[in-house]
Order: structure tokens, then C-alpha cells, then sequence
């Protein structure tokens, strides 16, 4: 373990998360993968401009001399001109704005008065104009993390980049579904202090966006970059990291490399899934921005700020389960992971015992894959509301729902009637007929015949309490 103090250790990181809502400039849905087959095709060859400073930018130049051309496939279900940079942007999306707004609040940062877009060169087929709109929207933002407050020096919306396809020497190929996606990205300061500590703070902005149900979930929706240095060296972005768990060993071994190398350059690496990192392009500076002139200026004014509404973390709202439901912090903590809307299941099966009830909607589908083999997506929500309704109405008894879900999950139609309960009073005159006839066995031995003669038909645990009861 590296002393990371006393080597220099500097290290920021940059969150990019896709927002859920149509594209920043134009109507067209956010499908990120379009299932539709393409239906439009074109080609562009791209050249790299002067930037503000009336210089061009060292990526972009880099980018320039590989003289590539580049081939775009489209579907008009999830594409128009805008994309294809055949039409100027649309007016912004504001419903995509108020999002980057709220998440400003939620960092503390305070927001700009106006928000004017720049253009972003970028010139190696990404984006078919040869440049992406990015807007600073919020500064001076903070969070607080195991090991100090973590700075976050900006807050920008922008466009997603399109998805890559295929890349030879002559040409590389791209899709335009994610081309105009709305886009968060979140710049921390260099204060984070060591490996670790980057992951937490990448897990805590990772969990309050996620806290505004208002960005896309799944593989590649949210992705991280890592800027580090260490004393005597130059900075190095790492780009590519989509799960957590590997920020650590990346850093790690970044480190290393530095630390090996005499005279390292500032250049962009892209992270492999061994935790190696690989160059990508020289780092590009200031000179790739330059104003955006097809997009209006916006004023944030005190309206539009009134209406924005800071949500309910989800940390809190964990710990907000575990007291109000009488729930285990893990069991409130996975409903929250999946997304569950666990107070719609609380108001609708009130005889349902909430840990119960929990343990259905987040262990059992593990357990349908474990023990069943069976696929849990295939069970639905109008599946879990069915049987779970049977158990709240008393028609089926606990151990009979992991046996309806696996039904559901294999396309069977689900039968509450196999399953019908026992009331109490005949359970009770059955299981001391059991206990009568067979006087001196013990409760485990009992409890055999009891279960067998019910056929999963009844609680064990209430059958369990009525046997203790008589003997």
C-alpha cells in the first residue's frame, strides 16, 4: 500500500450521466440502443478548427491527421436531421435543464445566471458536426465523504456522443440512437486522497443522481472518468470505467506506471477491463471551446428555480424502511438498488408482514435462478401483485409463493387453488389428531407429519406454534 500523501497523489473525477428524457435538442426519444432496424445512411470526412484562442486543439489535431472517413447508420425512430447535422438545434430541452438545476442543489453548487451553450470539438466521429454542445450550469459544489468535504468544481449539460460500431484504418463506423442524449457530467477537485476514496466518492454522486428517478439506469448510462497525478508528474485521464469496483486497481496501477515512467505525458488512457489503461489521444485543453451560436441564451431566474424539488435521497430513504417498515438495513437497502417501489406493495397487502414481503420482491427472484434455474425477469409485476394478493387475502400460505413465481416464471398460469390454506381451526384439529396418535415424538418428528399430510398447504411457522402448544 502506497503512502499516497507522501507521493503527491492528486486525483478528481468525472461523473457523465445520461438523463431520462427526449434529446437535448430536438424531440426524438432517448433510445439508447434502437431496437429498429437503420434505416438512414451517410458519410462524413471531419476537420479540426480554431478554438476560442484562435488555436487548434492538440486531440483535435491528433484526431485530424488520422484523415479517417466516417460512416453513420441511423433509425428515424430515434434520429432526425439534427443528428445528422442536416438542421440547426431545436430549442433546449427544459425538462432536461430543470434536471441539471436540481442536481446543482442537491451538490450545493450555485448556479450560473445565464446558461449559453459552447461547442466542444470533437473529431473523431462521434459527433457528425465535429463538435459537441456543452453548457456550464452550476460551480462551487461540495459533498461530504468519509475522509472530508469533496469539491465539485462544475456541473455542465451536454450531449451524449454516438456509439461506436466498428473502427479500421480507413474508416470508422458509429449509430446515432445515443447521438443528442441529454447528459450530466459532474468535475470534482483534485481533493480526493487516495484509490478507495475516489470510489466512494464516485458511489455517493452515482447514488444522489440516482435519487432524482430522473436518469437512465443500466450498462453505460452512467460512466466515469478519473483525472491523476502524482508529485514531478502530469496529469492523465483515465476514461471508460462503468463499474465501481474496478476505480481502485485502475488508480492503483496508474500510480505504478507513473511512478516508472521518467518523463510521463499529459495524454488521455482509456481503462481495460485487466486494470491496465491504454493511450487514447494527447489531453486536449481550452483551445477546442468556442461559442455555440445556433442556440439561445437562457436566464435562470427565480421562477424557474422555484420550481424545481429536491427529492428524498436514497440513503435516506433506506434508513427511512428500516424504521418505518421495521425492515433489516440490508433488506432496505437491495429494495432501494432495485428500484422497487416498496410503499406501493406496504399500502396494497397490509396483512403482508413487511420483512416478508421484501424478502418476495428482492431474495426470491435469486432464488427462482439458484434453486429453480428459472429466469426471474419472466416474472412481471402484475405476476408478483397476483400472487401476493392470494397471501394477503389468506388464500395461499407463505411457502406457496417461491412455488407460484417459479410457475409464472416457466409461462404456467398461476393456480392459487393447489395451494388453497387450511383454516386455523381445522389445523389445529388435525395436527392434534397427529399428536394424539403418535405420544413421546418429538416436535421435529411431528412436524414431519404435519408438513406432509398439508402438502404445502399451510405456514410452517404457525403449524410450529400450534404443535408447541399442545405438546
Amino acid at each position: 500500500m502506497h503512502d499516497y500523501k507522501k507521493l503527491g497523489f492528486k486525483c478528481g473525477i468525472e461523473i457523465h450521466q445520461q438523463l431520462e428524457t427526449h434529446k437535448l435538442f430536438c424531440d426524438c426519444p432517448s433510445l439508447v440502443n434502437d431496437e429498429n432496424q437503420a434505416d438512414m445512411f451517410f458519410e462524413r470526412k471531419l476537420r479540426a478548427v480554431a478554438g476560442e484562442s484562435g488555436s487548434i486543439d492538440a486531440a483535435a489535431m491528433y484526431e485530424k491527421q488520422k484523415n479517417k472517413v466516417y460512416k453513420y447508420e441511423a433509425c428515424s425512430s430515434s434520429s432526425c436531421l439534427v443528428e445528422m447535422d442536416e438542421e440547426p438545434p431545436h430549442h433546449v430541452n427544459m425538462h432536461a435543464l430543470k434536471t441539471a438545476l436540481e442536481i446543482s442543489m442537491m451538490l450545493n453548487a450555485k448556479t450560473v445566471d445565464n446558461v449559453i451553450f459552447m461547442r466542444k470539438t470533437v473529431i473523431d466521429g462521434s459527433n457528425v458536426s465535429g463538435f459537441q454542445r456543452t453548457a456550464l450550469i452550476a460551480t462551487g459544489g461540495w459533498i461530504k465523504t468519509s475522509k472530508g468535504d469533496v469539491a465539485i468544481e462544475t456541473v455542465c449539460l451536454e450531449e451524449e456522443a454516438a456509439k461506436k460500431l466498428e473502427a479500421k484504418d480507413d474508416y470508422t463506423k458509429y449509430r446515432l440512437d445515443r447521438l443528442g442524449v441529454a447528459l450530466v457530467e459532474i468535475a470534482t477537485d483534485a481533493s480526493i486522497q487516495d484509490p478507495e476514496h475516489a470510489k466512494e466518492a464516485a458511489s455517493i454522486i452515482g447514488m444522489m443522481l440516482r435519487s432524482t428517478c430522473k436518469v437512465k439506469r443500466g450498462l453505460g448510462t452512467i460512466r466515469q472518468d478519473v483525472n491523476v497525478s502524482i508529485k514531478g508528474k502530469p496529469r492523465v485521464e483515465i476514461k471508460g470505467f462503468q463499474d465501481l469496483r474496478t476505480i481502485p486497481a485502475v488508480i492503483e496501477n496508474e500510480v505504478e506506471r507513473q511512478m516508472e515512467l521518467k518523463e510521463p505525458k499529459p495524454e488521455v488512457r482509456k481503462a481495460e477491463p485487466d486494470g491496465t489503461t491504454t493511450f487514447l489521444r494527447p489531453m486536449p485543453g481550452a483551445a477546442r471551446m468556442y461559442p455555440e451560436t445556433d442556440v439561445q441564451t437562457i436566464k435562470i431566474t427565480k421562477e424557474l428555480m422555484s420550481e424545481i424539488r429536491l427529492p428524498e435521497l436514497l440513503d435516506e430513504k433506506a434508513l427511512r424502511y428500516e424504521r418505518q417498515f421495521n425492515i433489516n438495513g440490508d433488506l432496505a437497502r437491495e429494495l432501494i438498488k432495485e428500484d422497487i417501489n416498496f410503499e406501493h406493495y406496504i399500502k396494497n397487502f397490509k396483512n403482508v408482514e413487511a420483512t416478508f414481503m421484501a424478502s418476495v420482491l428482492t431474495a426470491f427472484p435469486k432464488e427462482l435462478k439458484r434453486r429453480y434455474s428459472l429466469d426471474p425477469e419472466k416474472v412481471t409485476g402484475a405476476h408478483y401483485e397476483e400472487i401476493l394478493r392470494y397471501l394477503n387475502d389468506g388464500k395461499i400460505p407463505k411457502n406457496a409463493v417461491i412455488e407460484l413465481m417459479a410457475d409464472a416464471a416457466n409461462g404456467k398460469k398461476i393456480d392459487a387453488g393447489k395451494f388453497e390454506a387450511v383454516s386455523d381451526d381445522t389445523l389445529k384439529a388435525e395436527i392434534k389428531k397427529i399428536a394424539d396418535a403418535n405420544p413421546g415424538v418429538p416436535v421435529g418428528g411431528l412436524m414431519g407429519d404435519v408438513m406432509a399430510k398439508f402438502k404445502g398447504k399451510i405456514d410452517g411457522k404457525k403449524a410450529m406454534e400450534i404443535l408447541k402448544s399442545l405438546t
